[in-house]
């Protein structure tokens, strides 16, 4: 089947980005410069088949959520993101809608911070981006797709996570994702991803339905963090949230004093990535 001009701008996109500006390895013979279909495939948390058939025609209405992965992976500006969604049939998102948009001044810090573990949240608190770094203190989020990628129904929803919290913690924690999410609610009344999200925890989390109902209204602030790691045991991490306010993201940056015990257990995690350090296998 003939390319479609949807597959001839990722090609031509894909071609003009180096593994190394997207922090990926350069090793091995290469034809191209830029990036293979393997590695954007990785970039966009999409299959390589499914890049296979877009760039060859064979797929041609990638959903929007593909179509935003694909931008951010391909980094893309905003001209050339909208364009790639007119592309793939599809409305550029407008003001209406939660931001999904990462700057290239964000993607630089991001690029920049190869020893930390950061992570970047739209308003809404659904991943975007993850650092390598991020994959190893957390557990690698590229597989997650829908709502499972939303911190939100993560919490009230998916299966336990490695942030270890106290009863009153866990119940300022739970109070104030609620109040944010109720704050972005307020504000993108017309995006029907973020209504769709918030009825289905509310239908099936009476604990998120509870605090719904009770109107608070807020935002997640900085805080200390304690991560019981599988490999490297338990360490306590100043995270911190720095707020993209043009955009309305959410950066999580974690980090340890330095010389402390977290700090080296943070140190042997940037070594060893995702890999076990142990011979245990996942269930």
């Amino acid at each position: 089947m003939a390319t479609t001009e949807l597959g001839r701008a990722l090609r031509r996109w894909r071609d003009r980005v180096s593994p190394r500006s997207a922090g990926l390895p350069e090793g091995g013979r290469r034809r191209a410069a830029g990036l293979r279909r393997e590695e954007l495939a990785m970039l966009a948390g999409i299959s390589v088949d499914y890049i296979v058939r877009l760039e060859q025609g064979r797929a041609t209405s990638p959903s929007s959520q593909v179509v935003e992965a694909l931008a951010r992976a391909l980094r893309l500006d905003p001209a050339e993101r909208a364009h790639l969604f007119l592309l793939a049939g599809l409305a550029p998102p407008g003001p209406e809608t939660v931001p999904c948009y990462l700057t290239p001044s964000v993607q630089r810090l991001l690029d920049r911070l190869v020893d930390t573990p950061v992570v970047v949240l739209d308003a809404a608190m659904t991943l975007l981006v993850a650092n390598p770094m991020y994959a190893a203190l957390m557990g690698d989020p590229s597989a997650l797709r829908g709502f499972a990628r939303n911190r939100v129904w993560n919490h009230f929803l998916g299966p336990p996570g490695r942030i270890r919290r106290t009863p009153e913690e866990l119940r300022d924690f739970e109070t104030r994702v609620v109040a944010e999410l109720r704050s972005v609610a307020g504000r993108y009344p017309a995006d029907l991803r973020l209504r769709e999200l918030v009825d289905e925890l509310r239908a099936r989390s009476d604990r998120f339905d509870e605090l719904w109902d009770s109107g608070a209204v807020g935002h997640v602030e900085s805080s200390v963090k304690t991560i019981d790691h599988p490999d490297v045991g338990a360490l306590t991490l100043d995270c911190d949230v720095l707020r993209v306010e043009g955009n309305d993201l959410r950066i999580l940056v974690y980090s340890a004093e330095p010389g402390s015990e977290a700090a080296e257990k943070l140190r042997l995690l940037s070594v060893v990535g995702t890999q076990s350090l142990t011979s245990h296998r996942p269930a």
